[in-house]
C-alpha cells in the first residue's frame, strides 16, 4: 500500500466509526427515554440495561444499518477531499482514477468481512440475551400458548394441536398419525391432555387412546386413562417460535430451514429471508461505497450539502427497495434469494454507469 492509500483507508474507517458513534449515542438517547418507565417499574438494575440490554442491542443495530454509515461517511469525506482539491492533485500526479478506488476497495473489504462475521455467528448470540431482556423487563405479556396447530414432525408423521401452553408444557386435544406413503393411516396416537414430564422425558397423558391399523385393515384400539407415552416430541417442537431464527447462529439457521421444510409450518420463506441477507447483504458495503465516491468525487458548488442530500436520498431508495422485495417474498411470488439479490444487483449496477461516468 501507498501513503494515498493509508491516507484515505484511515479516512474511509475512522469516519465511519465516528458517524457510527455518533448515530448509536443519540439512537440510544431516545430509546433510554423511551422505555426508561419500563425499565424502572419492572426493577431492572442499571447493569443488566447497560451491560445486557445496550451492549447487546448495539451489535444488531451495527449490522442492520452499516451500509447507510458507510454511505454517509464515504459522501461526507470524499466531499471533503473535492473540496480542497485533493481529488485533483491525485489524479493529476499521475494516478488513475481506477487506482484510487483501491482503498476504497480495501475499506470496503475490512467492513464487508467484520458485517458478515457479525451477522452469522455474533448477533444471534445478542439477539437471544436482548430478546429474554425485553420479555421480562420491556414487553407486558409475552405470548404463551399457540392454537389450531398443525405440522408434519417427521416423514410420514403428522402431529395436530388444539391448544399448546409453553410455559406449563401442556397440549390440549393432541392427535399424532402415522400415514403410509399413499397416505393411508398406519397409526393414530390421541389424549386430551399432555404434560411434559421433564424427569422422565415422556408426556404423561390423560384420555390416552392408541389405534393401529394392520395390512390386512383389521383395526386394534386401546383405551388408558393416564400412560407416559414417548411420542418422539419436545416440548420446542410444538412450540413452533421457541427456536427463533434471529437467535440462530447460521449453521442451526440452515438446519432449521431443511427442518421445517419437512415439517411443512410455512415459516420457511421467512427463515430463507434471514439467511440469505446474512450472507448476501455484506455486498451492499461495496455498493454504498462505489455510488458514494461516484458521487462525491466531483467537486460541484453545492459542496458537502449537496452531495449528502443525493447520498441519502439514494440511500433511502436502496432501503425502499429491499423492503419492497422482501414484501413480495413473504406474501408473493418471488424467491428469498432473489429478492435478497435484486437490490444489490440493480444498485451495483447503478454504482458501475456512475464509477464509469465520473469525470477522470
Amino acid at each position: 500500500m501507498q501513503k494515498i492509500d493509508k491516507y484515505i483507508l484511515a479516512k474511509y474507517i475512522k469516519t465511519f466509526l465516528l458517524a457510527l458513534a455518533l448515530i448509536i449515542v443519540i439512537v440510544i438517547t431516545f430509546d433510554v427515554s423511551e422505555k426508561l418507565d419500563k425499565f424502572l417499574s419492572h426493577h431492572a438494575t442499571l447493569w443488566q440495561v447497560v451491560f445486557v440490554y445496550y451492549l447487546n442491542f448495539i451489535p444488531g443495530f451495527v449490522n442492520l444499518y452499516s451500509p447507510l454509515f458507510i454511505f454517509i461517511s464515504v459522501i461526507f469525506f470524499t466531499s471533503k477531499m473535492a473540496g480542497n482539491t485533493e481529488i485533483i492533485a491525485i489524479l493529476s500526479s499521475g494516478i488513475s482514477y481506477r487506482r484510487m478506488l483501491r482503498p476504497y476497495l480495501y475499506g470496503s473489504l475490512i467492513v464487508a468481512v467484520t458485517v458478515l462475521l457479525l451477522g452469522n455467528f455474533v448477533i444471534p448470540l445478542s439477539n437471544r440475551q436482548l430478546i429474554e431482556f425485553e420479555e421480562e423487563y420491556v414487553m407486558s405479556k409475552a405470548k404463551n400458548y399457540y392454537n389450531n396447530m398443525h405440522f408434519q414432525a417427521e416423514r410420514g408423521v403428522q402431529v395436530y394441536a388444539e391448544n399448546y401452553d409453553v410455559r406449563a408444557m401442556r397440549v390440549l386435544k393432541f392427535r399424532r398419525e402415522e400415514l403410509t406413503a399413499d397416505g393411508e393411516l398406519l397409526r393414530r396416537e390421541a389424549c386430551d391432555m399432555a404434560v411434559y414430564d421433564t424427569a422422565k422425558h415422556l408426556w404423561r397423558c390423560s384420555g390416552y387412546s392408541l389405534r393401529t391399523i394392520a395390512p390386512d385393515h383389521t383395526e386394534t384400539l386401546t383405551y388408558e386413562p393416564m400412560a407416559d407415552v414417548d411420542f418422539g416430541l419436545l416440548p420446542t417442537d410444538l412450540d413452533l417460535l421457541s427456536k427463533r431464527i434471529e437467535t440462530m447462529p447460521t449453521p442451526a439457521l440452515i438446519r432449521h430451514i431443511e427442518r421445517e421444510k419437512m415439517r411443512g409450518t410455512g415459516t420457511v420463506q421467512k427463515a430463507q429471508i434471514e439467511l440469505f441477507q446474512r450472507l448476501l447483504n455484506p455486498l451492499a458495503i461495496f455498493v454504498m461505497t462505489f455510488i458514494g465516491v461516484a458521487i462525491a468525487a466531483r467537486k460541484t458548488r453545492g459542496g458537502i450539502g449537496m452531495h449528502m442530500a443525493i447520498g441519502i436520498t439514494i440511500a433511502f431508495a436502496f432501503i425502499v427497495f429491499m423492503k419492497i422485495t422482501t414484501v413480495f417474498a413473504t406474501n408473493g411470488n418471488l424467491s428469498p434469494f432473489m429478492a435478497v439479490l435484486l437490490p444489490q444487483v440493480s444498485f451495483g449496477l447503478a454504482a458501475a454507469y456512475l464509477i464509469y461516468k465520473a469525470p477522470k
